[in-house]
């Protein structure tokens, strides 16, 4: 029972970690120009920063066959893309003001956030 008890809180504190406590390394890019793989459940990279005032260049390859990674959705900018698996999934997002625009699959679950300065 002693064993049951622990392992249950040890689950509980990586539930809490990964979804509240977590929050990936930020990745700069100068030339706005990002590269992002979709696989296991994750953007990576995730938080990515980009110069405000320019256009951006996301370049997604898709390597998870699971449904939910078959959609990218910028909700701030109203732009959403379908992904298929593979490298050519091109987004271009407009120059953005200064700010953080968040991403993420239709069902939320895959998560990324731009963070224009």
């Amino acid at each position: 029972m002693l064993l049951i008890n622990i392992l249950g809180a040890v689950l509980i504190v990586a539930i809490v970690w990964w979804f509240w406590l977590y929050k990936p390394q930020q990745v700069e890019f100068s030339d706005n120009q990002v590269d992002i793989i979709v696989n296991d459940g994750v953007y990576q990279p995730s938080n990515i920063q980009v110069k405000a005032g320019q256009e951006v260049q996301l370049r997604f390859e898709r390597i998870d066959a699971a449904p939910c990674a078959e959609m990218v959705i910028f909700p701030q900018l109203e732009i959403s893309k379908e992904l298929k698996i593979g490298k050519d999934n091109r987004v271009m997002l407009p120059a953005l003001e200064k700010g953080e625009y968040d991403f993420h699959c239709q069902m939320q679950m895959y998560k990324g956030k731009l963070i224009a300065i």
